[in-house]
């Protein structure tokens, strides 16, 4: 019997952010840690997400303490904080939300481990969803 999965989408901010860890890597002589994680991202962590949509952890189980990140919270669309998740892959952290609407997972961010935060402004469309 065929499972059901999940369509998993790369957001613009996402891409965006992809883009970002490119550069950076391939400053740092290390543009073979970008192909890496393209592979780790196609590989694993994709197929991962469409069988498993909520493998990740809940956003707010460890919620931001600063005001700025309170702020940029406040201004989401009804309910769209709490389904926001975590999903770790190696050095990275990824944010996403999946919709059950549409079984579809909307990969948001990505940022290695050791940066601090998501930039919510950019991440969530108008409403849209």
């Amino acid at each position: 019997m065929a499972e059901d999965l999940y369509r998993v989408e790369l957001t613009a901010s996402f891409l965006e952010r992809l883009d970002a860890i490119e550069a950076f890597l391939t400053e740092a002589d290390a543009a073979f840690a970008f192909d890496d994680l393209l592979a780790e991202l196609r590989a694993t962590v994709i197929p991962n997400l469409a069988r498993f949509p909520r493998i990740g952890r809940r956003y707010l189980n460890n919620p931001p303490q600063s005001a700025e990140a309170l702020a940029q919270l406040a201004v989401l669309p009804a309910g769209a904080a709490s389904a926001l998740c975590e999903y770790l892959h190696g050095d990275y952290l990824m944010l996403y939300t999946a919709m059950d609407a549409n079984a579809t997972v909307y990969l948001l961010s990505i940022r290695h481990h050791r940066q601090l935060s998501f930039d919510f402004a950019k991440l969530w469309p108008n409403g849209d969803e």
